[in-house]
């Protein structure tokens, strides 16, 4: 798979299709990698492919992926965005739509911020989001399913090193999506899909909130995933979201 590079950043991507470009973010939480897509709740690079240029990426540092780069404890969250933004940027992508599933959603919402003159929609899958009677869940998957792995092949990074990182990903914005705050997106007119969940680490409070605040936000069905039947119509709400707010100029 093709690489791209950015100083000490160095991110492998995939794409498929053609059509108005989707970047498509897997979830996985700080393990989000290409190769999660077969395992998925549903595997979007490959059913969006017949109808957009979708590109995926491992992020940076994902365990049994192929993309690394520094722990960045000062802005872990505009980090990612600025990786993702490089490969589109490398890939000649101006405008372009947004879909990401777990941690995805965040990245989804970060992704507006940073861009919003080329974020043209976004569908946030299953968001992770704060927990107040769990505040810490995200923290320990990233300690205890991310970190071992991560310092086993990292010998260079340090345990402080990873517990201010997972304190800024986690504990900074004790609030919402951890990478937004609530009056961003009050005030972001970006079309949005939500596709709710209610596990421990995708909070469906936080999908509500997304809703309630957003101008421009609606919602697949929920329950969504629990049959073939309802999964199917939840993803046709999202193909059909997306070909409503593909520019008229690319159809």
């Amino acid at each position: 798979m093709p690489y791209f590079e950015n100083g000490r950043v160095r991110i492998q991507y995939e794409e498929a299709g053609s059509g108005f470009p989707l970047l498509v973010m897997p979830g996985g939480g700080l393990n989000s990698r290409i190769s999660n897509w077969p395992t998925a709740v549903h595997n979007f690079f490959d059913t969006l492919k017949a109808d957009f240029h979708v590109i995926t990426m491992d992020q940076r540092n994902a365990n049994q992926g192929e993309s690394t780069g520094p722990l960045d404890a000062a802005d872990p969250w505009g980090a990612f965005a600025t990786d993702q933004l490089g490969v589109l940027d490398h890939l000649g992508v101006r405008e372009f739509m947004a879909l990401g599933c777990c941690i995805g959603g965040p990245f989804v919402l970060k992704l507006i911020e940073m861009a919003p003159d080329r974020v043209v929609a976004g569908i946030l899958c299953q968001p992770v989001g704060y927990r107040p009677e769990d505040p810490d869940v995200m923290y320990r998957s990233g300690r205890d399913v991310w970190a071992p792995e991560f310092m086993s092949r990292r010998p260079d990074v340090t345990s402080a090193q990873v517990e201010a990182y997972l304190g800024a990903l986690y504990r900074t914005n004790l609030d919402f999506v951890y990478s937004v705050s609530r009056d961003f997106v009050s005030n972001c007119r970006t079309p949005m899909l939500v596709m709710p969940d209610d596990v421990p680490a995708h909070p469906y409070r936080v999908c509500e909130d997304i809703l309630a605040l957003a101008p421009n936000a609606e919602a697949t069905i929920y329950p969504w995933k629990n049959t073939p039947e309802l999964k199917a119509k939840a993803v046709d709400h999202a193909r059909t979201f997306l070909n409503a707010h593909t520019p008229a100029a690319a159809r």
